[in-house]
């Protein structure tokens, strides 16, 4: 699969247009100052970056060679670029301004297991850092080498892994190499009916292993489970040799090891393979559209059903803000499609007594046989019911079905114009999910007035559990200058993610630690958790080989909690 923009998300000649929307010029105008028909700003040129050379001995390059083929060694330099960050906001402004981080010296890519046993042992003879790489689609910075690393830094690029390697059907388990991007996947395994059904927002640009390393979460996870759900067994190649973890249902041999791995970010090794649950491709799938009167009654009728015996697949409840936003992206309303929605609007204000300014969309997704889904389809309806819910049926839902892996872009298309916009995503109990939401949206507003600037933010509910749900927050402003925008946005995302913790929430629900979120660790699981975490990497990779410097940092531990 092509890589993605050494400065953007997705891969080039793809991009977001407002152009066939046209309602989300005047909302971006009227909340955050911008307008969307200025010509960007775009990043520099390639040729205009000062790209050092790379540090290879020529031993460590022999070996390398020798593991993988000398043509699946890379030391161009675009490719070391693209494999030199991730794609947080932070990346992003860095790469954009030519700023650019400590590269890796080399790419490599294995095209089995053994070649990345092959790839570790030279890294240890040559005392270099190993790095491993998916799709690169991480935003919590956990692809970068420290930047005083004096050492080799080799990339492992695991993308010719990226095979179905076999389904066991009375299991309903599949062996699946690590590099697998998520099309190829479902691409694989609905080849043979079935699905995997993981449906991140990263998608189309990221792996299996990727997941893996992050404790990933998909769309559909109410009804498919979180990674650490799927993931029942797994191989990694360790500096010790190949960790092996057999595929069962459910063990009781220790401190879970699966577990120590689910989130590790490559500090314990490189992911080659895994053993994941797989279901049959439903013979019914439909995402249907409710419209709520508050965020409140919305979320409340998440919780009903969160603790009821409905199997929905996706429970996504967006806020007043972000249902204004959704509205806005409607793409080239028909003068149908227009007078159907003022009628709607006329409906629910008058007859049901909704305020449009606060009402709320919402999306619950229905899979399963034919007479499943219609019995579920009338179950939530009357649940939506009993909390003032409409059912306004499919066409929402078919939009945000086409649309959902389409909003990373729109990143790219604010910053052309002066204007970082980001998310930030936590998890917490129901009992506190409200209070929660009150205090990360009044911390994000006291930031823009702080720095005096335009902004808005807005919040979905995106994955329901019995205890609890995950809240999503997207913000955007209109950066004063170009040179201000980093530390304006560091002010932002910091305010938000103190408020997480402040506020009873976790530091992130499915995007990881890296280095962005890590000065909030001790906060989130307390200074004995972090000690063991510690241990953990310190005591199994005590050369620091393995991408040094991510979740936990000697430098991390010396700090302490943010101020």
């Amino acid at each position: 699969m092509p890589a993605m923009k050494w400065w953007g998300w997705g891969a080039e000649g793809v991009g977001f247009s407002h152009e066939d929307k046209p309602a989300l010029g005047p909302f971006i105008k009227d909340k955050i100052g911008v307008d969307v028909r200025a010509k960007g700003a775009p990043p520099v040129a390639f040729n205009e970056l000062a790209i050092v050379e790379p540090m290879l001995p020529e031993e460590l390059r022999a070996d390398l060679e020798e593991a993988v083929g000398a043509r699946f060694v890379s030391t161009d330099a675009l490719d070391r670029v693209v494999h030199g960050r991730g794609k947080s906001l932070r990346d992003l402004i860095r790469q954009r301004s030519g700023d650019l981080p400590r590269l890796p010296d080399a790419i490599v890519r294995p095209g089995s297991e053994e070649d990345v046993t092959a790839i570790m042992q030279a890294a240890l003879r040559a005392d270099a850092v190993v790095i491993p790489f998916g799709g690169g689609s991480s935003i919590s910075g956990s692809l970068q080498a420290p930047d005083d690393e004096s050492r080799p830094v080799i990339s492992v690029d695991v993308e010719r892994l990226d095979r179905v390697l076999e389904v066991d059907e009375q299991s309903r388990l599949a062996r699946v190499q690590a590099g697998v991007f998520g099309p190829h996947l479902e691409e694989q395994l609905g080849a043979v009916d079935y699905t995997f059904g993981h449906f991140p927002d990263s998608f189309p640009h990221s792996t299996l292993g990727g997941w893996i390393a992050t404790r990933s979460s998909g769309m559909q996870s109410d009804r498919y489970g979180d990674i650490a759900d799927m993931v029942k067994g797994l191989r990694m190649v360790t500096p010790v040799g190949t960790l092996v973890i057999r595929p069962v249902p459910a063990a009781s041999n220790g401190p879970s090891v699966p577990q120590m791995v689910l989130g590790s970010e490559g500090r314990l090794g490189i992911i080659t393979e895994a053993t994941v649950q797989v279901r049959r491709v439903p013979e019914q799938r439909t995402i249907l559209g409710y419209l709520f009167p508050t965020f409140g009654d919305g979320v409340a009728a998440m919780r009903e059903l969160a603790a009821g015996e409905y199997s929905a697949s996706v429970t996504r409840v967006s806020d007043a803000h972000e249902t204004q936003f959704s509205f806005a992206m409607r793409v080239n309303p028909t003068p149908l499609d227009k007078l159907q929605s003022v009628a709607l609007k006329a409906y629910v204000s008058r007859r049901l007594g909704f305020d449009p300014e606060r009402m709320c969309l919402a999306f619950i997704g229905f899979e399963g046989s034919k007479r499943h889904v219609a019995a579920e389809r009338r179950a939530v309806g009357r649940l939506a019911k009993r909390h003032g819910g409409l059912c306004v049926g499919a066409g929402p839902g078919v939009l945000y079905d086409q649309k959902k892996f389409d909003i990373p872009y729109i990143r790219d298309f604010l910053l052309d114009r002066g204007a970082p916009g980001d998310v930030s995503e936590t998890a917490t109990t129901w009992s506190n999910l409200m209070p929660l939401y009150d205090a990360v949206m009044a911390a994000a507003n006291g930031a823009f007035d702080e720095l005096s600037v335009q902004g808005y933010a807005m919040c979905h509910l995106s994955h329901s559990y019995h205890s609890g749900a995950c809240l999503y927050f997207t913000f955007a402003f209109k950066g004063t200058s170009p040179g201000a925008m980093l530390g304006e946005y560091d002010l932002v995302k910091s305010a938000i993610q103190q408020a997480f913790v402040d506020n009873g929430a976790t530091l992130s629900h499915h995007h990881a630690v890296g280095t962005e979120h890590a000065q909030w660790l001790l906060e989130d699981i307390s200074a004995p958790g972090v000690a063991m975490l510690d241990a953990l990497f310190e005591g199994f990779d005590p050369g620091r080989h393995l991408n040094p410097g991510k979740i936990v940092s000697r430098e991390g531990l010396r700090a302490g909690p943010p101020v």
